[in-house]
C-alpha cells in the first residue's frame, strides 16, 4: 500500500482517522542511529508503527522494530511526542490519518539485521551521514532530537 505525507499543505487530503503510534530510536555504542527505508513510501526513517490494542506503547516500539529490522530491542527513555496537526499521512486505501506518535530511546538486546516486508533496507547510520538520506521533515525531526542535536518539543 503506498503512503504519501503532507505536511502544511493546503491541498491534503482531510484526515479521516486518529491513529496512535510509537517509534524507536535505536542507537548503537558507537553513536550510530538504526534506519530503515520503507517500502510504502521509499524514505528513510526510523523503525515503528501503530500500537495494538493488546499492547502498551513501549511494546509497540519493540515489536515494530522486530517485525520492521530484525533487531530485538529494549526501551531505555523517552525522545518526544509527536502530534503536530500539520503532517497528514494519506495511504492508498483511503485511509488519511493524523497520527500521534511517542518516540522512545532503545537499544538492542538481540536478534540480527534484516530487511522485512515494510523495509527496502535497513541501515546503521553516523549523526553527518543522516543529513544525505531521504527522509521527511518530520522523521528528521525525531532523529535529530534522538541524536541530542536539538531539544524534544511537545509538539
Amino acid at each position: 500500500m503506498a503512503r504519501t505525507e503532507y505536511y502544511d499543505d493546503p491541498g491534503a487530503p482531510e484526515p479521516n482517522r486518529l491513529v496512535v503510534a510509537a517509534s524507536a530510536a535505536v542507537i548503537g555504542d558507537d553513536g550510530r542511529i538504526l534506519l530503515q527505508r520503507r517500502v510504502d513510501n521509499g524514505l528513510w526513517a526510523m523503525p515503528g508503527g501503530t500500537m495494538e490494542m493488546t499492547e502498551s506503547l513501549p511494546e509497540a516500539a519493540v515489536r515494530e522494530t522486530l517485525e520492521e529490522t530484525g533487531y530485538e530491542v529494549r526501551v531505555t527513555g523517552l525522545v518526544g511526542t509527536y502530534t503536530d496537526a500539520r503532517h497528514v499521512i494519506a495511504y492508498s486505501d483511503g485511509e488519511v490519518r493524523r497520527q500521534f506518535n511517542v518516540c522512545f530511546r532503545a537499544r538492542v538486546v538481540g536478534g540480527e539485521q534484516r530487511v522485512s516486508g515494510e523495509s527496502h533496507e535497513v541501515g546503521w547510520f553516523l549523526p553527518e551521514e543522516v543529513a544525505g538520506l531521504h527522509m521527511h521533515h518530520t522523521q528528521r525531526l525525531r532523529v535529530e532530537h534522538a541524536l541530542g542535536s536539538d531539544a524534544p518539543h511537545p509538539g
